[in-house]
């Protein structure tokens, strides 16, 4: 697909009245079911505007052309992610390490998996499209909030707090993307949450330098890593 800079994949208009948003959800899910059923290379504007039931000028009126209208429909999708998280992690804050665990995995996998079609759709459109800073900004969101969450941990800290954000979204991410674009069984699909939340549990417990305790005297003893804790 060409590349095209940001700026020619801005819409052209944003949807105020309640008429247009209906007009555009329409548009982004017709421009669903076409990824899924014909590709991203066989996708036309044509095609996306019969699906959804609106002329092609109707489209045009929002977005230009192919890619601005795949971009849009991506942008919506990753930020729709972030705020899932940032709002996640900010009703966590402040709570025991397991919980914010168990509960910003659940909002993950819930959010990811509520449109099946969507996700796998959309994995296609970031590998085809020129969309690397869009990806950025929203993961960029996805550490910030989930890195603030974790330093304000009632029972944990952690020393290189950058480093276990990265690798504890990863092993959120990652095993959901492969599930997902393997198909799996339902009963995979019903699984993966609570298996998700014991593999990220036991990482971030592993690193996690525990919250000091006070020694004799009041004294408070300096943390030790959970690799060399007995």
């Amino acid at each position: 697909m060409e590349s095209k800079s940001a700026r020619g994949l801005e819409p052209r208009k944003t949807p105020r009245q309640a008429r247009s948003v209906v007009t555009v959800d329409a548009v982004f899910e017709a421009t669903i079911q076409v990824l899924l059923s014909d590709g991203v290379h066989r996708l036309t504007t044509t095609r996306v505007a019969e699906r959804a039931g609106v002329s092609v000028g109707t489209l045009y009126q929002y977005y230009p052309n192919k890619q601005a209208l795949l971009y849009a429909v991506l942008q919506r999708h990753l930020t729709g992610m972030a705020e899932v998280v940032e709002r996640t992690c900010e009703q966590q804050r402040h709570q025991p390490l397991a919980v914010m665990t168990q509960r910003l995995v659940h909002a993950f996998v819930a959010a990811k998996t509520a449109n099946v079609d969507e996700s796998l759709a959309l994995y296609l459109v970031a590998a085809e499209l020129n969309a690397a800073k869009l990806v950025a900004e929203a993961s960029e969101r996805m550490r910030a909030a989930t890195s603030s969450m974790l330093a304000s941990a009632a029972d944990a800290s952690f020393e290189d707090l950058p480093t276990v954000t990265f690798i504890f979204l990863s092993a959120m991410t990652g095993p959901i993307r492969a599930v997902l674009e393997g198909r799996a069984s339902p009963k995979m699909m019903r699984a993966l949450r609570e298996h998700l939340v014991t593999l990220c549990d036991a990482y971030l417990k592993r690193v996690a330098l525990p919250v000091a305790a006070p020694g004799r005297g009041g004294k408070l003893r300096k943390p030790v890593p959970a690799a060399r804790a007995r």
